[in-house]
């Protein structure tokens, strides 16, 4: 009985210890993020970094503007793909480099949206993540399948994104914005559950506890960001 006690409470001490460890890292490129994007956003010479200015006054993006547009999307592939194979001081260093090229793609938002909406829309977006995190940690509940079914609708409304960049339906646009944020507001719960999870099973090594929760804390990331950019289309009061 006792050994069963000592088990459950090292195990217990484990998981708290690797879900602390992953908001940390979550925190701290969100943290990045939001200033790079505040820096950009707010400072015309260097957003315009990354446009190029034509003879009759249009801008267009340039290479860097495609780099920092296409280059996020390319490094999640190459985390998720090489967390096995990559030392942890490149998963380290990727992961920052990602939350500045996100922070600099994100800075376009400042030019359609207030500095007032967008802080508020913050603030509700880190109210709503907090209390699903809390949901996730907390809840008996297995959330497994209901993770599935949202995956599954994640899918679809990328499908009906795209399908609507042709239709310009601002109908379907809405239901998108409405299906966004339910979808990463139940992707939290979900992903915060499945990191105490692993955090339970009690990882050792501490390169392989340094590149799990990186990419842990990305999935994180990524929750926080969507759900924001949904919620913004909402309470976000264009220039």
């Amino acid at each position: 009985m006792e050994n069963n006690f000592e088990y459950q409470n090292s195990t217990r001490v484990l998981s708290n210890s690797f879900v602390s460890n992953v908001f940390m890292w979550m925190f701290g490129a969100l943290g990045i993020t939001a200033l790079t994007a505040y820096l950009f956003g707010t400072d015309p010479s260097l957003i315009m970094t990354m446009f190029s200015v034509r003879a009759d006054g249009s801008a267009s993006m340039n290479l860097l503007g495609w780099i920092v547009m296409l280059a996020p999307f390319i490094m999640v592939l190459v985390m998720s793909m090489g967390v096995a194979k990559m030392k942890a001081s490149t998963m380290v260093i990727l992961f920052i480099v990602y939350s500045v090229l996100m922070g600099m793609s994100l800075s376009f938002i400042f030019l359609a949206y207030t500095s007032a909406s967008i802080f508020k829309t913050f603030i509700i977006t880190a109210g709503m993540f907090g209390i699903m995190a809390v949901v996730g940690y907390t809840t008996k509940t297995d959330l497994t399948k209901l993770g599935s079914i949202l995956i599954m609708a994640l899918l679809g409304i990328i499908l009906a994104t795209l399908v609507n960049m042709f239709m310009h339906s601002e109908s379907l646009d809405y239901i998108i914005s409405i299906a966004g944020v339910v979808i990463f507001t139940g992707l939290t719960a979900y992903d915060v559950q499945k990191i105490k999870q692993i955090g339970m099973t009690g990882i050792e090594n501490n390169d392989t506890m340094t590149k799990i929760s990186i990419f842990a804390a990305l999935s994180l990331y990524l929750d926080f960001i969507n759900l924001f950019l949904y919620l913004l289309r909402f309470f976000g009061k264009r220039n």
